[in-house]
C-alpha cells in the first residue's frame, strides 16, 4: 500500500497547485464529508488528481484559502462521479469548474445497470476499489493511510474513466445529451429550504394533535439550533425517535422527562435543561402548526386522480407508458428521459392547444432539457390527444 500525504498548510497547497497546472487534460476531484457525523456539510477531504501531476489530497480546514488551486485549474474540465453532491461542498472553498464531466451521469444515460463509483470503475476498467470507508467520519484526525488510499483510488482512476465512458456516449450518440445534463448540473439552484423541516422528524405521523405537534416543532428546533452550535449531525445528539417518544410521553416535569425511557441520545441528558424548555415552549405557543402540511403547489398522489382529476389521470396512464418505451429504446431509466414530476405536471395541468410545441414550451417551463423535450414532447402530445379522443369515444356509446 502506498503512503499517501495529507496536504494540511498553505505552502504545502500552493506548490500543489503549481504541479497540478503543469498537468494534463482534464481533472479529477473528490470530495469527503463527514456526513452523519457533523452537521455541516463542509469539506473534510479534497482529492485532485491530474495526468502529469498525480493525486494530492488537501485538508481544507487547515489551509483555509483554496485560490492557487482554482487558478491552476479553474479553465479545465472536471471529473466528479455524482457531481451534484460535491459541488456545494466545493463552492464553499471558492472551487468553481469551468464544466464539468460526471461519471455517475454519464453511466446512467448510457444504461449502466450500476452506476456507483466502484461499480463503474469496475465496469469500465476491470479495476475493483475497496468502498469501505465511504460512510466514515472523515473529520476524524489524523486520517488513517487505510482511508487515504480509498479516498485517493476515488480519483486516480476517474480521467480513465472518463475517456471510456464518453467513447459510449459517442457510440450511442449520447454525447450531447450528456453535455446538456452536466451543464444543467452546473447551473442547478439550490433547493429552497422547506418552509417546515421539522414535518420531516420520523414517526412524526404517530403524534396526535395541533399542541402536541407543536411541542414536537420546538424540540427539533431546539436540537436543530444545539446542532448547528456544536457541528454535530442532530441524530447524533438526540435521535428522532427520542424527540418523538419524549411528545408522546407528555411529561409534566423535567424529572419525569428524564424518565422517558425511550428519550435516548448522548445529549438527552447533558441538555435536559434545552430539552424541557422547548417542551414548556412548544406548550405556550398560540400558534399551533396544522395537522398537516399545507400542500403548497404540490400535486396530489396519482392514485387519487381518477376522483379528483380524471381527465388527468387518463392522461398520465396513457403517456407514462409511452414514455416508458422510449427510455428503453434509449437504453436509460425513465427518469433520466423525463423525471416522473414534469410528466405528472404537464398531465395535470396540460397547455392548449394540445402539441408537441406547447407541451415542449410547458416542459421547458418546468426545467427539462431540450434534449428529453426532443424525446418525449411529441410522444407525451400523442397520448394526451389519443387519451381525449378515447373520453369522447366513450361517452358517445354511453349515450
Amino acid at each position: 500500500m502506498a503512503d499517501y500525504d495529507v496536504i494540511d498548510e498553505a505552502g504545502g497547497a500552493a506548490e500543489a497547485a503549481r504541479r497540478l497546472a503543469d498537468g494534463t487534460g482534464p481533472v479529477a476531484v473528490d470530495v469527503e464529508r463527514a456526513s452523519g457525523f457533523r452537521y455541516s456539510q463542509r469539506a473534510y477531504l479534497v482529492q485532485v488528481y491530474r495526468r502529469g501531476a498525480g493525486v494530492f489530497l488537501f485538508d481544507p480546514p487547515p489551509i483555509g484559502d483554496f485560490r492557487p488551486l482554482e487558478d491552476a485549474i479553474g479553465g479545465e474540465e472536471w471529473v466528479l462521479h455524482a457531481a451534484s453532491q460535491d459541488l456545494p461542498s466545493l463552492r464553499e472553498l471558492g472551487l468553481e469548474p469551468p464544466r464539468i464531466f460526471d461519471t455517475e451521469l454519464a453511466a446512467r444515460l448510457l444504461g449502466h445497470d450500476r452506476v456507483g463509483l466502484g461499480a463503474v470503475v469496475e465496469d469500465t476498467l476491470g479495476i475493483t476499489l475497496a468502498k469501505a470507508h465511504s460512510a466514515s467520519d472523515w473529520s476524524t484526525r489524523p486520517l488513517p493511510q487505510s482511508w487515504l488510499e480509498y479516498a485517493a483510488l476515488d480519483v486516480e482512476h476517474l480521467i480513465d474513466v472518463r475517456d471510456k465512458l464518453a467513447v459510449e456516449l459517442d457510440e450511442q450518440g449520447k454525447t450531447d445529451f450528456a453535455a446538456q445534463e452536466f451543464q444543467a448540473v452546473l447551473e442547478r439552484e439550490p433547493k429552497p429550504r422547506r418552509e417546515e423541516p421539522w414535518r420531516r422528524l420520523s414517526g412524526l405521523h404517530t403524534v396526535r394533535g395541533r399542541k402536541a405537534l407543536a411541542v414536537a416543532r420546538e424540540l427539533w428546533t431546539a436540537r436543530e439550533e444545539y446542532a448547528r452550535e456544536e457541528d454535530v449531525a442532530p441524530g447524533r445528539l438526540v435521535p428522532d425517535r427520542a424527540l418523538v417518544a419524549a411528545v408522546l410521553a407528555d411529561p409534566a416535569s423535567k424529572s419525569a422527562l428524564a424518565a422517558v425511557k425511550d428519550f435516548t441520545g448522548r445529549a438527552s441528558r447533558t441538555q435536559l435543561d434545552r430539552w424541557w424548555a422547548a417542551i414548556e415552549a412548544g406548550r405556550a405557543v398560540t400558534q399551533l402548526p396544522l395537522e398537516r402540511a399545507s400542500g403548497g403547489d404540490t400535486l396530489p398522489p396519482p392514485r387519487a386522480w381518477i376522483d379528483r382529476n380524471p381527465e388527468a389521470d387518463a392522461r398520465l396512464k396513457a403517456a407514462r407508458p409511452l414514455v416508458e418505451h422510449r427510455a428503453e429504446e434509449l437504453h436509460m431509466p425513465t427518469e433520466n428521459l423525463l423525471t416522473p414530476e414534469l410528466l405528472r405536471r404537464v398531465a395535470w395541468a396540460p397547455p392548449q392547444p394540445l402539441s408537441a410545441a406547447s407541451i415542449g414550451d410547458a416542459l421547458a417551463e418546468l426545467g427539462a432539457r431540450r434534449w428529453q423535450i426532443e424525446q418525449t414532447a411529441q410522444v407525451i402530445a400523442d397520448a394526451f390527444v389519443g387519451s381525449v379522443q378515447e373520453a369522447s369515444r366513450a361517452s358517445e356509446a354511453a349515450s
